[in-house]
């Protein structure tokens, strides 16, 4: 049967173009041709005549009916050939498959039913188990579509911590290099240093933004791609859908993996800038008498309405939201972090309260919970006092109210780490306000908070000496 069409196919092709004639005409020679091919070959000859056999043919050849019949009938048993190999048939029996058999997940004929296979086996008509079996891919859709949008706002998040990094970079070089203009020329050399150590550090972390911003990029566009098929899925023909259900339900409850959290991912301001002067000089072994602040702020954990200075050593509250990402090292405490913890010895730092009526100081563990809002108390990690309400309290469990004298414009902190004892005093006067004690088992870091955007917290520098 195949032989015998591709035979009528043969004959039925036009020789110019070798496809089936299109509004076939005659000549004299008796060679057939399309009508649009013929005019097409006379349109570059001198005189009209056959492509085959060459001999002189009139310019206007009549039309062969009996070859145009034959074509539009060939065309159309072609078309109805076509359609009737699209329709699913049961490769067994080849009868529609009108069935769906629950028990083998597959379509069966009338035949099939009765056969000992699907003996006691429970059958539903296809398009009634095409539905239910849609219902349940879209159920398990519905948890890949949410896992794509969770993925995105993680993207979008990476994206915002990656240009955060590239503003930290050019801000932080921009206040490095306005130090070493203080300095002499011949500290140009120190500066390259410091600049190539921060260029280092964005590309390093730069490169690793961008390898886990494509990592999430290529999942996402993984998911999308899968989600898209299985959409595709849910619009094909009902036997079709059933044919490959095992194989779409599957690739459905394929598992996605949550992204990873990101830490350290920002650049170390603090290591570039903190006591950079300081660090300068000691290099030079000149003597000379310098500001040294013991305790540098890290604006990696500030609360998104901290500010701070551009030495990093004093922190202000604003009313207004600051573009920091939302990184696993930032406070949502009102609350700033010192730039290194300290896991033994002793420590000690001055802080300017000044007339601020909101603050609060103490030291906090590294594991601290930065994103929970809950009192500042040694149960969840933190050794605190404050200022509030014209009330200066020790963040004990239950609070210790705090008498004072005199209202202290400078808080002086002492951490002794091996003894376990964190105690406050008024340097003023060396008059204690209130000592905790507790066996620290890990690193411990200065915490400052406040709430009072007319004034701000001030670390205080201390002066040192240096001598060869």
């Amino acid at each position: 049967m195949a032989a015998r069409s591709s035979v009528l196919e043969e004959e039925l092709t036009c020789p110019v173009c070798y496809e089936i004639y299109r509004d076939p005409v005659v000549l004299k020679c008796s060679h057939s041709f399309c009508k649009v091919c013929l005019q097409e070959y006379w349109e570059d000859k001198s005189s009209p005549e056959c492509p085959v056999c060459r001999k002189r043919s009139p310019v206007d050849p009549s039309c062969n009916l009996v070859l145009r019949n034959a074509c539009e009938a060939f065309l159309q048993d072609r078309a109805q050939r076509s359609a009737a190999a699209s329709e699913a048939l049961c490769r067994l029996h080849n009868e529609k498959l009108k069935l769906f058999c629950l028990d083998d997940q597959t379509p069966v004929c009338v035949v099939c039913q009765t056969s000992a296979k699907h003996e006691h086996h429970k059958l539903r008509p296809v398009q009634e188990a095409a539905e239910k079996q849609k219902e349940d891919l879209k159920s398990a859709l519905k948890p890949l579509q949410e896992k794509l949008e969770a993925l995105n706002k993680v993207q979008q998040t990476w994206n915002k911590t990656a240009e955060h990094i590239k503003t930290q970079a050019w801000y932080t070089e921009r206040l490095i290099k306005g130090e070493f203009e203080k300095l002499h020329q011949f500290l140009k050399d120190e500066e390259a240093g410091r600049i190539s150590a921060l260029r280092e550090e964005e590309e390093q972390k730069s490169k690793m933004m961008r390898k886990k911003i494509e990592k999430i990029t290529n999942k996402i566009s993984s998911l999308s791609e899968t989600i898209r098929a299985l959409e595709q899925e849910l619009g094909a023909e009902d036997v079709s859908f059933l044919l490959k259900y095992k194989e779409t339900l599957r690739k459905a409850q394929c598992p996605v993996r949550d992204p990873e959290e990101i830490s350290g991912a920002l650049i170390n301001v603090a290591k570039h800038l903190g006591n950079l002067s300081y660090r300068v000089w000691e290099k030079m072994l000149e003597k000379k008498k310098i500001k040294y602040t013991p305790v540098i702020l890290d604006p990696n954990t500030a609360d998104v309405r901290l500010t701070l200075s551009e030495d990093l050593t004093t922190i202000t509250w604003s009313n207004e939201m600051q573009g920091y990402p939302n990184n696993s090292e930032r406070f949502t405490l009102g609350g700033v972090l010192g730039s290194e913890g300290f896991s033994s010895g002793k420590h000690c730092w001055d802080v300017d309260v000044g007339d601020g009526v909101t603050w609060r100081l103490g030291v906090v563990r590294e594991s601290i919970n930065r994103k929970r809002v809950y009192p500042l108390m040694p149960q969840g990690g933190a050794w605190c006092i404050e200022l509030r309400n014209s009330k200066y309290t020790a963040m004990t469990s239950p609070p210790v109210p705090l008498s004072m004298r005199r209202k202290p414009q400078r808080i002086r902190v002492q951490l002794d780490w091996d003894r376990g004892e964190l105690s406050f005093s008024d340097p003023s006067n060396n008059t204690p306000l209130y000592t905790f004690k507790y066996t620290f088992t890990e690193r411990m870091f200065p915490f400052f908070g406040t709430q009072d955007y007319r004034d701000p917290l001030k670390m205080c520098p201390v002066n040192v000496s240096i001598s060869i």
